[in-house]
Order: C-alpha cells, then sequence, then structure tokens
C-alpha cells in the first residue's frame, strides 16, 4: 500500500520538480530503502531526473541520520535517562565510541535495524557531531548509491520483462535486500565471537 501511494505521489507532482524531492525526502522518514527502490523505479520509467532522485535521498537520508543523532542528544539531557546510565559509564561509553565512530555507522548502515539503535546511542554518548556527520554522508554515498544503481538497473529489466508485475519484483528485490542483511550480520556476529 505504501508503494503505491509513494508512486501515485511521485506521479501527481511529475510537473513539479521541488514537490518531487520533498516526497522522496518525506519517503526516506518512512522506509529509507524502499523509498531508494521507488525512486530508481521512478528514474527507469523516465518520470523522475537521476540527479533530482539521488539528490532528495542522500538529503532525506542524511537529514533523518542527523536526527536520530539529534534524538540521542536530547535524551542525554533527560534526567531520567541520565540515571539510567551512570556518568562513569557514560564516559566509558564516550572513549569508547568517539574512537569508533565510522566503522560504527558504516555497519550500522549496512545492516538492517542497527541505525535507530546505533545512532541515538551516539547522540546520547556525545560522539563528535563532525565526525558522525562525515560518517553519516560517506555510508549514505555508499550504500544508497550502490543500491540505487542496483535498483535502476533491475527497475529497467522489471520494466522491460515484467511489465505490471514488476511491483511484485521489487518486492521480492526489498525482501532478498533484507534477508542478506540478516544474514550479513548473523555471519559477522558469528566471526566475532567464535
Amino acid at each position: 500500500m505504501v508503494i503505491t501511494e509513494f508512486t501515485a505521489l511521485l506521479g501527481t507532482a511529475a510537473h513539479s520538480a521541488p514537490l518531487q524531492a520533498a516526497i522522496i525526502i518525506l519517503g526516506t522518514f518512512v522506509l529509507e530503502d524502499a523509498a531508494t527502490l521507488l525512486a530508481a523505479m521512478q528514474v527507469a520509467s523516465g518520470a523522475i531526473s537521476l540527479p533530482l532522485a539521488l539528490g532528495a535521498l542522500y538529503a532525506g537520508i542524511i537529514l533523518g541520520d542527523l536526527g536520530l543523532y539529534g534524538l540521542g542528544r536530547l535524551s542525554a539531557v533527560n534526567a531520567w535517562a541520565r540515571r539510567l546510565v551512570p556518568q562513569r559509564r557514560r564516559d566509558l561509553g564516550y572513549e569508547w565510541v568517539s574512537q569508533r565512530v565510522l566503522p560504527l555507522v558504516l555497519v550500522s548502515r549496512f545492516v538492517p535495524g542497527l541505525r535507530l539503535p546505533t545512532y541515538t546511542t551516539l547522540g546520547f554518548l556525545h560522539a563528535p557531531l563532525g565526525k558522525f556527520a562525515a560518517s553519516a554522508i560517506l555510508a549514505t554515498l555508499l550504500w544508497t548509491t550502490g543500491l540505487f544503481c542496483i535498483s535502476l538497473k533491475l527497475g529497467g529489466l522489471m520494466m522491460r520483462y515484467l511489465g505490471v508485475w514488476r511491483w511484485a519484483g521489487l518486492g521480492v528485490f526489498l525482501i532478498v535486500i533484507i534477508i542478506v542483511g540478516r544474514i550479513a550480520t548473523h555471519m559477522y556476529y558469528k566471526r566475532k565471537n567464535p
């Protein structure tokens, strides 16, 4: 249902690039990967330009990442949240995460389900904002560009060979991405804890 509504909104906004960009940016706040796949499908169909789609995806995803970091930072000023994590543990956590911002952000970008807890924790522990922002931009450029390019190629193939069934193919592709992420997470933890 979200897929058809997103596509319908983009179709309605066909003559307004700012409106198309706003819809894609809002879509990234709902489901980033799905918004990326759908934007690529719209580019493949010729409904949206490539620079507009990628620019809006980058903007929306990075804004969302900074928002999660900001939520963590805001929770750090809440007395109740501070009581849950004693100052000594927060200091230890800060030392640990401040040296590992890039790897933490990269791993959480590529493994489904890790962004929310990782980014809010980085904010809560006051990880350096500059390091976080640079890491989030790098991770977004890598992941989103790769997923977009794959989706663009597959979108063209699905439109050519599947016709109206291309949306089912898109759903299967999204499920495959989630499964591969889960397998990668399992392999990572298995390698880390033999």
